[in-house]
């Protein structure tokens, strides 16, 4: 099932790395953009499906439109149905016949060899895409309540400093990588990043935690709708944040 959602102006081609090679990551997705005044159709995230493997796609809990205008149709589906499904793909051509292939991902992450970059590269990629599309939702955005409002008060001093510090810390990163909203070894919430697709349950972890809350910042996330202002990319992000979802994550994570 396909639905035609608007008109476009561009005859660009936008380039993404996406591809792996040996141990180098060198990623290569190439997505058309519609020509002058070609109507935009766009598929239904069902539709899409991994091959057979141990790892299958998060299904969208939400259509392809639903996050707009924060998130356009069209740079959803292409995220969702392309990288997101390459990624997803790839591990399970990675894991197959190995040790790790009866794992769970989080499992995956911890035990993986970094020096292996073709699997470190997709099994980070499928997690965090994972759990990005998990933590947004239409209609959401504003604040926590209960009891993650309150330890975000208290681990951060309020609401606006998390805000703050979380924008900061996405604004800086340079190039490709994620920011993340983590539970620490000692229970307290952080703020950090990490470098192309690697995450805060890898060895390499600057500060190890469970992640409760994923900014995708790599170019692929927001440039058919930002082009070059990841900025105005990260504060409409806030307005899509599904906090009861972060809230149970958090739950589950103080739990551990």
């Amino acid at each position: 099932m396909k639905k035609n959602l608007f008109l476009i102006s561009s005859s660009l081609f936008l380039t993404l790395l996406f591809s792996c090679n040996n141990k180098k990551l060198t990623e290569v997705v190439e997505v058309p953009l519609p020509t002058a005044q070609e109507k935009i159709t766009v598929g239904v995230p069902d539709d899409v499906k991994a091959i057979e493997g141990s790892f299958q796609l998060e299904k969208l809990p939400y259509s392809y439109d639903a996050l707009a205008p924060n998130i356009s149709a069209v740079a959803l589906e292409m995220h969702y149905s392309k990288h997101y499904l390459t990624y997803t793909n790839n591990l399970n051509k990675a894991v197959a016949g190995t040790p790790l292939e009866n794992l769970t991902i989080e499992e995956v992450l911890a035990k993986l060899d970094l020096n292996d970059a073709n699997t470190r590269n997709n099994a980070g990629g499928y997690y965090n895409h994972t759990l990005y599309w998990q933590i947004m939702a239409p209609k959401a955005g504003g604040k926590p309540s209960d009891v993650l409002a309150e330890a975000i008060t208290t681990d951060f001093g309020s609401f606006e400093n998390f805000v703050t510090l979380f924008k900061d810390e996405a604004t800086k990163q340079f190039g490709s990588g994620w920011v993340w909203l983590v539970v620490d070894r000692a229970g307290k919430l952080q703020v950090t990043s990490t470098q192309n697709q690697d995450n805060p349950l890898m060895k390499n972890a600057l500060i190890p935690g469970t992640p409760i809350l994923a900014l995708d910042v790599w170019e692929h996330a927001y440039y058919l709708d930002y082009q070059y202002k990841r900025k105005n990319y990260i504060d409409a992000f806030f307005n899509v944040i599904n906090w009861k979802k972060v809230a149970e994550n958090y739950d589950a994570a103080i739990k551990k």
